[in-house]
């Protein structure tokens, strides 16, 4: 029953379930308003409504040692007053909404009429197929990338969704994956995702060591799945939260003759064409890596644990995101991974990012 209560929480991972205060934190005066960060402007004011949930405290901690940025912290007393809230929105360059859905809707709406200036950063599922927000998944192409700079509105992506997205994007783009394809995808997470309510199941005293959910098929990362996969419906997806607390794996099985499109996947070599789609997508990006093709390179390059297993924690604290391809060709199918962090490019490290390059910066800093 207490599984249930959290899984409910669940549904929308890495958001943050939480408002109360911190009591490392400490309130002081609002500072005026300020431009984005260029080279005559080095300070920016940032505003994490929602900083004591899961993702909010990973942003703030990431963010709260860089002398770019001027977090704007309001009083305990004041984290759920509409007012104080919408004077520490007005007054940031940038916010970062680590907020369930419809109290990230409400955020958005303190924006005053007449403020053109502020960045809104929506870590939930509130705003993401939403055409006024940009995307925030900036490795989707060089145009999305383009897109987040220039936007007011950033739509911060799902954990899962990053994962399958990162995976067929590229590969519907390149004309390997049909549109029309019916996918199945499948995905392991670590307990965080579910934030507060399911960290305190899984490190309570008892609880199960593994649990499959979503039974509805209706996942609230299912609408982004799709409409940035380039794929024309969602797959059918089977989530699940394990007994560690960070790290994610999200896997999609291919059959050459009903997924790939007809003249990808003639001949030989399909295996190594589909994994060479992958790596011309990323070679130039610096948080997604395409790694080497198939089990045999894996256990070479010692990413296996004990040379057999793909651990989903390798990544953890960290904004990156690898991509694995396992195929047998005689039976023409074929697996395609994600490894990420569900906390990091799944959520806290995917808002900075996104936060780097809405204020003109490298999108690396404070990402290494």
């Amino acid at each position: 029953r207490r599984f249930a209560r959290a899984g409910a929480a669940f549904g929308y991972p890495m958001l943050s379930l939480l408002l109360a205060s911190s009591p490392s934190f400490t309130a002081r005066p609002l500072p005026p308003p300020r431009a984005r960060c260029t080279p005559d402007v080095l300070m920016a004011a940032v505003f994490i409504d929602g900083e004591a949930g899961t993702t909010g405290l990973q942003v703030r901690g990431r963010l709260s040692t860089r002398d770019d940025i001027d977090l704007i912290t309001l009083p305990e007393e004041s984290r759920k007053d509409p007012a104080a809230r919408a004077e520490a929105i007005n007054k940031a360059d940038a916010v970062i909404l680590c907020l369930p859905d419809a109290a990230a809707i409400e955020a958005a709406a303190l924006v005053a009429a007449d403020n053109d200036r502020t960045v809104l950063i929506d870590a939930s599922t509130a705003h993401r197929t939403n055409a006024e927000w940009a995307y925030g998944f900036p490795e989707l192409s060089g145009a999305q990338r383009s897109k987040i700079a220039a936007s007011k509105r950033i739509a911060n992506p799902g954990c899962y969704a990053t994962g399958f997205i990162s995976l067929l994007g590229p590969l519907v783009g390149a004309g390997a994956v049909r549109r029309e394809a019916r996918l199945v995808t499948s995905a392991v997470s670590g307990y965080s995702g579910g934030g507060n309510p399911l960290i305190a199941v899984y490190e309570g005293a008892e609880h199960e060591p593994w649990g499959a959910y979503g039974f509805s098929l209706s996942h609230k990362h299912l609408p982004e799945m799709a409409a940035f996969s380039g794929l024309d419906r969602p797959p059918i997806f089977m989530p699940a939260v394990g007994d560690f607390a960070q790290g994610m794996v999200v896997s999609v099985p291919l059959h050459y003759d009903s997924d790939l499109e007809p003249a990808f996947a003639e001949g030989e070599g399909v295996g190594e064409r589909l994994h060479a789609a992958l790596a011309a997508h990323y070679a130039d990006e610096h948080f997604v890596s395409v790694m080497s093709l198939g089990e045999e390179a894996w256990k070479e390059e010692g990413l296996l644990e004990r040379g057999a297993f793909l651990r989903p924690d390798a990544l953890n604290d960290s904004n990156h995101l690898q991509i694995f391809v396992y195929c047998n060709d005689a039976a023409r199918t074929c697996v395609v991974a994600a490894r990420l962090d569900n906390l990091g490019k799944g959520a806290s490290g995917a808002a900075v990012q996104n936060l780097n390059i809405a204020l003109g910066l490298d999108e690396r800093t404070s990402l290494e």
